[in-house]
This record gives C-alpha cells, sequence and structure tokens, in this order.
C-alpha cells in the first residue's frame, strides 16, 4: 500500500477536534498546553465564543495586566462564568488573581499555553489542584478523518496551518524560527540563541533514538551540562516528548534510558533540512515518528495509558508498549520478511503482554503465529475506536 500524496481538498472553514473543551470546564477548570500552532485559539473560538478572551500576546492587555493583576477582577462579572486567558505562562503572577477568583466567584478558567516551563519555576500559584491538566496535539488520523494522507502528513507534518499550506516548505521553515524567536528569546529561556540553534539542529537528528548526552554536546559546541538543560527547554515547551523504556522483562535485560520524540514530523524535516521520501530508512524513522504521534495524543485524549519501548541489551526493540498490555511495532513496509518480526516475537517470550502488533503499508491484515500484521490504517481505525485498551 503505497503512499499516495493525494492533495486533500481546501482547508475547511472548521476541523472538528478530538477535545471538548465546552465540556471540559462544565464543572472544572484547565490548563490546556500545546506547542504552537497546534490549534488551541481556534478551537477554543469555535467551541467557546462568547467567553471572555484575554490574550496575553496582545501586547496593550499584557501591559494592563501585568501593572495591574486585579484589573481582571474589575472587568468580570457576574454573568461571566466561564473566562479564557490565553498564553498564560507569559504572566504567571496573574494566577493568584485566577486562584483566588476561582474560590471566591466560582468562575472556571481555562487557561492555556505553548510552554510549562515558568510555572513550574518556584513559587508559581499553580491553583492547589483547582485545575486540571490536558494537552493538544497536532490533527490526527480521526480528526483528519478522510482528508488524512500519509505521504503529505509525513512530509508536511499535522500543524493545521502547514498541513493545508500552499508553501508546507516555507512555512515549516518560518516555523522553526518562530519557535526560537518567540518561545526562546522572547521568554529568556537561554541567553546563548546561538549555541541553543545548533543544539537544536543536532538534537533533531537524534528524534527517535536513546540520547548520547555527550556526543550532542560535542556536535553543538556546548558543555554537557547544558545539553541537559536545553533538553530540558525542549520538553517544556511541548516540543520534545520522552519515550521511557520498558522494564518488566525477565528474560532479556533491558535497557534503562529513553527516548526522545520531536511533536511533529514535519518540524523534524525542517531542522534537519531534508524531506522525508518513501522507501528510503529516513522514511521509516519518519513513519515511527509519526505513530508515536498518534499513541501520544490516543493517550492523552482518550485513554490516560502508559507508553514506553523495549529495547534488550543484545539490540531487539520493540517501538511502542501500551500500557502493559499491546506491543506495536512499525515497519514502513509494503512486503514484510521474517526478519522483521524478530523483537515481536522475543518479547513475546516474556509472556506479560496480550497483543503483539506490527503496523505496516501492507494492504491486507494477517497473521503470523501470535503477531498481527496491520496494515496502518486498520491499526488507526482500531486505536481510536478503543480496541486496544
Amino acid at each position: 500500500m503505497k503512499p499516495t500524496n493525494q492533495i486533500p481538498a481546501e482547508k475547511p472553514q472548521f476541523i472538528e477536534r478530538i477535545l471538548d473543551l465546552a465540556a471540559l470546564v462544565e464543572k472544572k477548570s484547565y490548563f490546556l498546553f500545546g506547542p504552537r500552532q497546534t490549534g488551541k485559539t481556534s478551537l477554543i473560538r469555535h467551541s467557546l465564543p462568547r467567553v471572555p478572551f484575554y490574550d496575553l500576546l496582545d501586547t496593550s492587555m499584557y501591559l494592563a495586566l501585568s501593572q495591574n493583576p486585579g484589573r481582571l477582577a474589575q472587568e468580570l462579572t457576574g454573568r461571566d462564568p466561564i473566562v479564557v486567558i490565553d498564553e498564560i505562562q507569559r504572566l504567571p503572577v496573574l494566577l493568584d488573581e485566577v486562584h483566588r477568583l476561582i474560590e471566591d466567584r466560582r468562575i472556571r478558567f481555562l487557561l492555556t499555553g505553548s510552554s510549562a516551563r515558568k510555572l513550574r519555576r518556584g513559587g508559581v500559584n499553580l491553583l492547589g489542584g483547582r485545575a486540571r491538566t490536558m494537552y493538544m496535539h497536532p490533527l490526527t488520523y480521526r480528526e483528519l478523518g478522510s482528508g488524512f494522507d500519509l505521504l503529505r502528513a509525513i512530509q508536511r507534518g499535522l500543524l493545521p496551518s502547514i498541513y493545508f499550506s500552499d508553501d508546507p516548505q516555507a512555512d515549516l521553515q518560518a516555523y522553526a524560527g518562530l519557535y526560537l524567536q518567540q518561545e526562546i528569546l522572547a521568554e529568556g529561556l537561554t541567553r546563548n540563541l546561538p549555541a541553543f540553534s545548533r543544539f537544536l539542529k543536532v538534537a533533531a537528528f537524534c528524534n527517535g533514538t536513546i540520547v548520547n548526552f555527550t556526543n550532542v554536546a560535542n556536535d553543538a559546541q556546548v558543555a554537557r551540562t547544558t545539553i541537559y538543560e536545553y533538553f530540558g527547554i525542549l520538553k517544556d515547551t511541548l516540543i520534545l516528548n520522552e519515550l521511557p523504556p520498558w522494564r518488566k522483562s525477565i528474560k532479556r535485560k533491558p535497557l534503562a534510558s529513553s527516548k526522545y520524540y520531536f511533536f511533529d514530523v514535519g518540524v523534524v524535516a525542517a531542522l534537519q533540512g531534508r524531506e522525508f521520501r518513501y522507501r528510503t530508512p529516513e522514511f521509516g524513522e519518519a513513519f515511527e515518528t509519526y505513530l508515536m504521534h498518534e499513541l501520544t495524543a490516543h493517550r492523552d485524549y482518550v485513554s490516560g495509558e502508559s507508553l514506553s519501548f523495549w529495547r534488550s541489551t543484545s539490540g531487539l526493540e520493540v517501538d511502542f508498549i501500551i500500557g502493559d498490555h499491546t506491543a506495536v511495532e512499525t515497519k514502513a513496509k509494503e512486503n514484510l520478511s521474517g526478519q522483521d518480526l524478530k523483537s515481536l516475537r522475543a518479547i513475546a517470550e516474556e509472556k506479560k503482554l496480550k497483543r503483539y502488533l506490527c503496523v505496516c503499508l501492507e494492504p491486507r491484515p494477517r497473521k503470523i503465529e501470535n503477531i498481527m500484521v496491520l496494515p496502518l490504517s486498520r491499526f488507526l481505525d482500531s486505536l481510536w475506536a478503543g480496541e486496544y485498551s
């Protein structure tokens, strides 16, 4: 089943997202975090069109509230049961006023942001459990429906504005620059932007791997301790997801180091300065990164189950473990060989998991011993239908 690179129709006026914001804030306040351009603001304006909306990227609004946080209480009335504050990480001091309004007036807040770094610093009021946390991701297979095209998704990524762009490469390059300018420089997350820029490109080539921090430090020409800080920035700004190891195997000793994946395969391609072409090793790596995105979104939107990977000290590896019940190996191939199932056979010998799946580009499902070989679309349909819970 070769990817088609079909050109989807023009972007619809609004793509229905899985997150139901109105239902989320019906009884509780929420932090809604997600990388820039994942569609948070569009979803808010569609789902909560008549609620007060405070955009802290608006300079005048930012200055007014930073000079007088109490102005928030002065402007809100008893007719405002729900309030949205966008980019809350820009003004953490405002959370004291939010806390008071939740307690005194029972107002429910939706507090959005593209970074949790400033909110995790000591002394910041995180509302003491009065607000839950939800994460928003780029578009998913389920949300796109008939508009989904695998090759387009891998070569462009799934940020809404870029997936439907008439110049995706330019937009991806601009996105990388926007991230550096708005998240790193404007928020003061590091003082050495040239060093961070070098690191970001090196980190992109470590996507989907167990990172050798010493090698990254050498390639980026910065201290090893700085590399740990830079990886922390990528995680806190939601650009990077950490995939921990699954350690419950007994017959084969597992590795204990995590893998790291960028949140969007198109952003990875832009940072690496290349295009992921079909039937290349790079395409296989991109296919795996795309599956990581779908699994992460499903975890955060629906299941809440853990995600991990398994690698033995002898080099056998299974890409993903869902909870403690399903092993998922990815192969961007139209015809699998027995060698492609070697790692799944090895982890099956542990007899600890319920399912063993190989997600690939074959046109039809088949079963080999206790391993199900599944076309991508069949796997994703089943995943979002709740069959792998």
